[in-house]
């Protein structure tokens, strides 16, 4: 399967989360969120016909909404409950570990646990001001080489 700039950014906005402190859940739920808010920038942020935050079918408990908007570094998200755990949200939907295996992992296959270290080993060549700033994070980790993984981490994903 193609490994594309979505999951890229997915897997550096998650290992960005995940060097600064995040919990591997928190951080899937972050670089699915980042990842989400990129693709919608890109097509101008059209609104979609999404249902709020925990109104759709199968919807069996409140989600509550977790203080103010949470800041990364100069990075804005907001975050729900659900089930005694955050996780952050966009459009009206929670971005959760299951949602980051399906719409990520599964694109790498096998591969995933290896991309993952790679991932992480990006992120932790920058530091803290890098990964804490939008347009840094943006311009020097994702930018200059989301081609190169994106064919790299394709090639490594098509191997069995």
């Amino acid at each position: 399967m193609v490994v594309g700039r979505f999951q890229i950014m997915a897997m550096l906005q998650a290992a960005r989360a995940d060097e600064l402190g995040f919990s591997l859940r928190q951080a899937k739920s972050w670089g699915l969120n980042r990842a989400i808010f990129y693709a919608a920038a890109k097509r101008g942020f059209k609104q979609g016909g999404r249902k709020p935050a925990g109104r759709g079918k199968g919807a069996k408990e409140r989600l509550v909404r977790v203080g103010k908007p949470f800041l990364l570094g100069n990075e804005m998200a907001y975050r729900f409950r659900r089930g005694g755990r955050t996780y952050f949200t966009i459009g009206g939907e929670l971005q959760t570990e299951n949602d980051f295996e399906r719409s990520i992992e599964a694109r790498f296959g096998n591969a995933f646990s290896r991309a993952w270290k790679e991932a992480l080993a990006v992120v932790r060549q920058y530091p803290k001001e890098v990964l804490l700033s939008q347009t840094r994070f943006f311009s020097e980790v994702y930018r200059p080489r989301r081609d190169e993984l994106a064919s790299r981490w394709t090639e490594m994903s098509e191997k069995k």
